[in-house]
C-alpha cells in the first residue's frame, strides 16, 4: 500500500526502460516535489506511480523535422485539437462565428506572448501535448485509450492509495479509469493542471459523456480538490466547478508554473501541500 498513487500528464513517455524503473524514478521525482512543498519527508512507499504514457506511442509516427516544424507535422484531427483549445482561450481578434481565422502558427504565438512563454518551446510543447491528448482521445472503444485507463485503474488497485494525485492528461484518464471502476476507492483525487472542460476536444469526449454541459464526480471519490494555476493555458475553461459541480474545492493560485505545464511547480506548491496535508501522517 501507498500513501499516494501519482499519474502523470504529456510529454512522459521514456523508451529503452522497463516500465517498473520507470514508474519507480517518476514516483521518486514526484515524492521529492511533494516533500518540498509539505516541509517534511516522505517514506520510500509513500508515493507510488501509474505510467501509461507508452500506451499512447504505440502507434504514433516518428516526429520528423526539427522542433520549429512541429506544428507542421500534426494529423487533422490533431490539428482539430489546437484549435479547439485556441478558440476556448479566445485570443484576441483570432475567431470569427467559433471557427480560427488566423494561422496555426500565428495564434500559438500569440499564446506564448500572452503567457510569457518561449515561442519554440511552446509550438513543441503544444505539439506534443495535443499528439497524446489525441492518441488518448480518438475513439471511445480506442485501444490506447482502453490501456491507459486500465493501467491506472491497475496501480490504483494495486496500491490501495488514500489520495491520487493526477496531472495534465492525467487528469483524463484518472477520471475515466474511477469511472470505468467504482470498485476503487480513495479518500482524496487532486486534479493539477486540468484540461477536463476544455469544450469539443476533451469534455465532449469523455466517459461517461457529460449530461446536460456537467459532469459527475467518479462514484469511489470521497472529496476532489482542483488546482490550476492563473498561468496556466491547458487548464482550461475555468472554474471547473462549473462543468463538474461535484468538485470540492476549485482553487486558483499564482504557483510561478515557469517551466509551462510542469508537475514539479504544482506538486511543490503551498496549495497543494495543504490540501494534502491532513492526509499526512505525522513522523
Amino acid at each position: 500500500m501507498s500513501l499516494i498513487v501519482g499519474v502523470h500528464g504529456v510529454g512522459n513517455y521514456v523508451p529503452g526502460y522497463p516500465l517498473e524503473e520507470i514508474a519507480a524514478q517518476r514516483a521518486a521525482l514526484w515524492a521529492t516535489s511533494l516533500a518540498t512543498g509539505l516541509g517534511s519527508s516522505l517514506e520510500n512507499d509513500d508515493v507510488a506511480f501509474a505510467y501509461y504514457a507508452h500506451h499512447l506511442r504505440r502507434n504514433l509516427p516518428v516526429a520528423q523535422g526539427p522542433d520549429d516544424d512541429a506544428l507542421d507535422h500534426l494529423t487533422p484531427d490533431e490539428t482539430a485539437l489546437v484549435t479547439h483549445w485556441l478558440e476556448a482561450l479566445d485570443l484576441p481578434e483570432s475567431t470569427a462565428q467559433g471557427r480560427l481565422t488566423m494561422p496555426l502558427r500565428h495564434a500559438v504565438a500569440i499564446v506564448a506572448k500572452r503567457f510569457s512563454l518561449d515561442g519554440k518551446l511552446t509550438r513543441a510543447f503544444i505539439a506534443l501535448c495535443f499528439r497524446e491528448v489525441a492518441a488518448y482521445l480518438s475513439a471511445p472503444d480506442a485501444p490506447a485509450r482502453h490501456a491507459a485507463r486500465e493501467e491506472v485503474a491497475s496501480a490504483i488497485a494495486t496500491h490501495q492509495p488514500r489520495v491520487v494525485i493526477a496531472h495534465s492528461l492525467g487528469t483524463v484518464v484518472t477520471y475515466e479509469a474511477l469511472h470505468a471502476h467504482p470498485e476503487l476507492t480513495i479518500d482524496l483525487l487532486i486534479t493539477l493542471g486540468s484540461p477536463l472542460a476544455m469544450p469539443h476536444g476533451v469534455f465532449h469526449r469523455l466517459l461517461p459523456a457529460p449530461i446536460n454541459g456537467q459532469a459527475t464526480r467518479p462514484p469511489g471519490v470521497a472529496r476532489w480538490v482542483n488546482v490550476t494555476d492563473h498561468g496556466d493555458p491547458v487548464a482550461i475553461l475555468r472554474p471547473l466547478k462549473q462543468y463538474f459541480p461535484d468538485i470540492d474545492l476549485d482553487l486558483q493560485d499564482s504557483i510561478d508554473l515557469f517551466d509551462f505545464h510542469r508537475a514539479a511547480s504544482y506538486l511543490r506548491s503551498p496549495v497543494v501541500a495543504a490540501t494534502l496535508a491532513p492526509y499526512f501522517p505525522r513522523h
